[in-house]
């Protein structure tokens, strides 16, 4: 089986993200894993950030408005471990002018940050919802 690249808008979305938080001192400094990962990194017990639900609604016109979530877990104890993260990474994402793979990003707007604290752990989970919306 041969890989297959794709240039679709939410992985085109999420590589450029990817790319804009990479090498960022303060976030990484924020971060006790430094990227965003898909799920949580193994043996995670620290400040973590991971790729959360999205929803892409292309049209015939080759627009797509994506609502693209990361969720910031933060330190056993620490809410603002996890705001701290979630500030940085909204503030470099908020409007930023990103380079995807194929399709143009139109705009990008933080629309929702939301804390929460998770029953069973009692870890600080900060939620970040982005809409971007692409054009083909």
């Amino acid at each position: 089986m041969t890989a297959t690249t794709t240039n679709g808008p939410v992985l085109a979305l999420r590589a450029a993200v990817l790319a804009r938080l990479a090498g960022d001192a303060v976030l990484e400094a924020l971060l006790d894993a430094p990227a965003i990962h898909d799920e949580a990194p193994v043996r995670a017990g620290g400040v973590h950030a991971v790729f959360g639900d999205v929803q892409c609604e292309p049209d015939v016109e080759g627009v797509a408005v994506q609502s693209l979530e990361i969720v910031v877990t933060g330190r056993p104890g620490s809410a603002a471990s996890a705001l701290m993260a979630a500030d940085r990474i909204g503030g470099l994402l908020d409007g930023a002018d990103l380079a995807l793979a194929g399709p143009a990003l139109a705009n990008l707007t933080l629309v929702r940050l939301t804390a929460t604290r998770d029953g069973a752990t009692g870890l600080a989970r900060v939620s970040l919802r982005l809409r971007a919306v692409t054009a083909t």
